[in-house]
């Protein structure tokens, strides 16, 4: 019996599962998994901190819909995968993580480097495997990589001790997996059962009744592939979509229908359209509370529908009326089969008023405006780029700004919020896209967070743009503190750094922008380099807020910032969302 190095064999597997492109660091551990891979034909790509490798896995997965692959040793090496693990959790991003582990013979002995690696990453995996025998590894392989994909999808953590990476076994690759306990609805042709179908029905009579539906559309819609299903049943119904932050490009922003994004940092029309609203379909979406505010204020006035492959995303946080568990794909095409065009002439009238009553708004000020240099950024690519972000200030202009048309073209932390992670997500995306334009709108406190990987874009020559919102502040930390803390900026303000310097000394492009007339250039410039990242330092307005917000706790039709508020300090409104013969064909229903 021909038998192989476990370490063989795992990279067999990976191969097997389409594995292209892997992120990650060597260490005494795992040094056989990397000598497996060295010719292997997986493209391995180092990166400064492993940090910047499971960020990179997630933004390539979250670009592709393919499952990311990140490595790392044991102890420290694993530890720093936790923060990238814990973002693609909470946003349900399909990452399977590979750790190397010690001995078998040593694991509870406080080893060298030793971790319990398991234990710290179960809360924020979908499964964590502990692989003590080299027999097991083709199995758990691919049972991770089936728990990653499919259902509600998420990160998955595979810890190899040392040992069985270099132990042999006969390699069997097992064709079909079957776990006890988990069986996930994931075939879009599966029949939909008797219960859900009753709802879909149910949820059918709903739309039929309803004169001010809205759909409430999420990461689910991308996730699932049914941005046409989606699409579909908006236009069949003539019913308007708002998403959350994670499901923008799901729907077309410049589609007639489009309500742009909700909730917190939404737009004020269309949180006051929610609020209005007699229907509500949320699909794919989780009703977080960014997007509800005060829960048992949320669309109360509504029938609520909620469309989820995950059961205990319904009722969470907002109770609902009629509950439907499955593929959102397969329920989209079953509801599109069965609906009608809904009575909405009014309602879309009346929504296009209150686009042109409350729309976005900024006030002009001497330093340049981060609005703006999304506004341009989203102008010059013509909204047809992939867009990653940092937290902050900079990600909900980005979200406002920024016309997204296109599905997995918004690459951003939602749920866990983690600054750094825009940049090492654009390397992930762009290494997944090689042909497209990328982008990474940061802000300079979320940037500095992982801003050590501008080496691996440039050692592999990777055209991302990065434009980097220099305020010299934590800018979300400091609106807080004016808003609820007296302006008390406890250790909220930046010190200043040179980010051109830091780009050139990198081996990437940097430029400077310090005036209005300076914008456009800049990007456009940016778009020209092709052969290496180009960092833009903007020196943006330092106490620019954004506009509007629900504060915490507040029900989401009440927000500060709104344009009335604004309109009289000389803000200057924003239609940016959609044209004036867009608004023209709203109005008319």
């Amino acid at each position: 019996m021909a038998t192989t190095k476990g370490a063989k064999i795992l990279v067999e597997c990976l191969k097997r599962e389409g594995v292209e492109i892997a992120f990650g660091i060597p260490g005494g551990v795992n040094l056989p998994t990397f000598d497996a891979l060295y010719d292997s034909g997986i493209n391995v790509i180092l990166t400064v901190h492993e940090q910047g490798a499971a960020h990179m896995a997630d933004g390539y997965a979250r670009a592709t819909g393919k499952v990311g692959v990140c490595l790392a040793t044991s102890g420290p090496g694993a530890t720093n995968l936790t923060t990238g693990i814990a973002t693609a959790f909470m946003d349900s991003i399909p990452v399977v993580a590979l750790t190397g582990q010690v001995r078998t013979t040593v694991i509870g002995n406080d080893a060298f480097q030793e971790v319990d690696t398991i234990g710290v990453t179960r809360p924020i995996t979908k499964h964590s495997f502990l692989v003590k025998d080299v027999r097991d590894i083709a199995r758990t392989v691919r049972e991770a990589f089936f728990i990653a994909r499919t259902g509600r999808p998420g990160p998955v953590l595979i810890d190899l001790p040392v040992d069985t990476t270099v132990a042999e076994a006969e390699f069997l690759y097992p064709e079909e997996v079957t776990i006890r306990g988990y069986k996930p609805k994931i075939l879009v042709d599966a029949a939909i059962d008797s219960i859900d179908q009753a709802n879909i029905e149910r949820a059918v009579e709903a739309i039929a009744r309803s004169r001010r539906p809205v759909i409430y559309a999420g990461a689910g819609v991308i996730h699932g592939g049914a941005s046409a299903e989606l699409l579909e049943l908006a236009h069949k119904t003539r019913i308007p979509v708002t998403t959350s932050l994670l499901g923008l490009g799901g729907f077309p922003e410049t589609d007639p229908l489009s309500l742009g994004m909700l909730g917190m940092h939404g737009f004020e029309y269309t949180n006051y359209a929610v609020a209005a609203c007699d229907c509500l379909i949320g699909i794919g979406a989780r009703f977080d509370d960014r997007v509800t505010g005060k829960p048992d204020e949320f669309a109360k006035q509504a029938t609520k529908i909620h469309i989820d492959v995950d059961p205990s995303s319904i009722n969470k946080t907002v109770l609902v009326d009629i509950p439907i568990i499955g593929d959102v794909k397969a329920v989209l095409r079953t509801l599109n089969a069965l609906v009608k065009p809904a009575d909405t002439g009014a309602w879309l009238a009346r929504i296009g008023e209150m686009r042109k009553t409350y729309p976005l708004i900024y006030r002009k000020k001497d330093k340049v405006l981060p609005q703006v240099v999304v506004q341009q950024i989203s102008a010059a690519t013509k909204g047809n780029a992939v867009i990653a972000t940092g937290v902050g200030q900079h990600q909900m202009w980005a979200a406002q700004y920024y016309q997204f048309n296109h599905p997995r073209s918004l690459i951003t932390s939602g749920g866990l919020g983690t600054m750094g992670f825009g940049l090492p997500a654009a390397i992930g995306a762009q290494f997944g896209r090689p042909g497209e334009v990328v982008w990474d709108i940061d802000g300079d406190g979320s940037f500095q967070m992982t801003a050590q990987e501008l080496a691996t874009a440039a050692q592999h020559h990777l055209p991302i743009k990065v434009a980097i919102m220099n305020n010299q502040f934590h800018g979300m930390v400091r609106q807080w503190q004016d808003l609820f803390y007296q302006s008390r900026y406890a250790q909220s303000r930046l010190n200043p750094v040179d980010f051109v310097k830091l780009a050139e000394a990198n081996g990437c492009v940097g430029i400077r922008v310090e005036r209005d007339q300076e914008v456009r250039p800049a990007i456009d410039r940016a778009m020209r380099v092709s052969d290496r990242p180009t960092v833009i330092d903007f020196l943006v307005e330092s106490k620019e807020d954004c506009w509007p917000m629900i504060a915490p706790g507040k029900p989401h039709d009440q927000m500060l910032g709104t344009y009335e508020s604004l309109k009289d300090a000389g803000g200057v409104p924003q239609h940016r969302r959609i044209s004036p013969d867009e608004e023209a064909k709203l109005s008319l229903g």
